[in-house]
C-alpha cells in the first residue's frame, strides 16, 4: 500500500532523513538539526503545525526520544511515526536512524501514525505496575528486551521502565490490548 499524499509536514532530525524520505516519496520536512531546539526552530514547526499539521518521525535512539518528548510539550496533538531499532539499522553496523530505513519500514511507520489524545473522555487508565511486572516488563532479566518488543508491536516506540505506563496510556493502549500482545510474545518464547 503506497501512501498517495501526506499533507502534514514531517519533523525529522537531519538532512539525511529528509533525503531518505524524499527517495521514498516526495514529502515536506523540517529538520530539527539535533536535540537543542532553539526558539526559531520551534516557531517554524509551530507554523507547520497550525497550517498543515506535523508528523514527528525521529530516530529510535536516546536523542530521537529526547527530541520527540520536547516536541510533544509544544505540539500535543502532533502525529507520531515510529520505526524500530532493527528497521533503523538494518545492517547492524554503523549509525542508527530514519535515513537507513527501507521503503517498507517508512511506509509502515507513516501508515500507522498515532496521535496522542488529551480529551478527558479518551483517557485510558494507567495499566497497573503489577500487570507490567507479571509480564516481565519491569524489574526482570528480560524487561528491556520485552519493552522493546512491546514498543515494536504496538508501534509506540521503545520506553524505559519509568516511561512505559505513561507511554501506554498516552497512546491509548488498554490492559486488554497489552495482555493480548504479551500473550503472543510469551507463546513465541520471548
Amino acid at each position: 500500500m503506497m501512501i498517495s499524499e501526506i499533507k502534514e509536514v514531517i519533523v525529522v532530525e537531519g538532512k539525511d532523513d529528509t533525503r531518505r524520505l524524499n527517495e521514498w516519496h516526495p514529502v515536506s520536512t523540517i529538520e530539527t538539526g539535533g536535540d537543542a531546539l532553539d526558539e526559531s526552530k520551534i516557531e517554524q514547526i509551530r507554523h507547520a503545525y497550525e497550517k498543515r499539521g506535523i508528523i514527528i518521525f525521529t530516530d529510535p535512539d536516546h536523542s530521537g526520544e529526547k527530541i520527540r518528548t520536547q516536541l510533544m510539550e509544544y505540539f500535543p496533538n502532533a502525529k507520531h511515526a515510529f520505526i524500530t531499532k532493527k528497521e533503523g539499522q538494518p545492517d547492524h553496523k554503523g549509525s542508527l536512524g530514519v535515513e537507513h530505513a527501507s521503503d517498507e519500514a517508512i511506509e509502515r511507520a507513516l501508515a500507522n501514525c498515532v496521535t496522542v489524545s488529551h480529551d478527558i473522555h479518551d483517557i485510558v487508565d494507567l495499566i497497573p505496575c503489577s500487570v507490567l511486572m507479571k509480564f516481565g516488563l519491569l524489574g526482570g532479566k528480560k524487561s528491556k528486551e520485552r519493552r522493546a518488543q512491546i514498543g515494536e508491536r504496538l508501534r509506540i516506540g521503545y520506553a524505559n521502565g519509568k516511561q512505559l505506563q505513561k507511554r501506554l496510556q498516552m497512546f491509548h493502549i488498554t490492559e486488554e490490548q497489552l495482555i493480548e500482545v504479551m500473550d503472543q510474545i510469551m507463546e513465541e518464547g520471548n
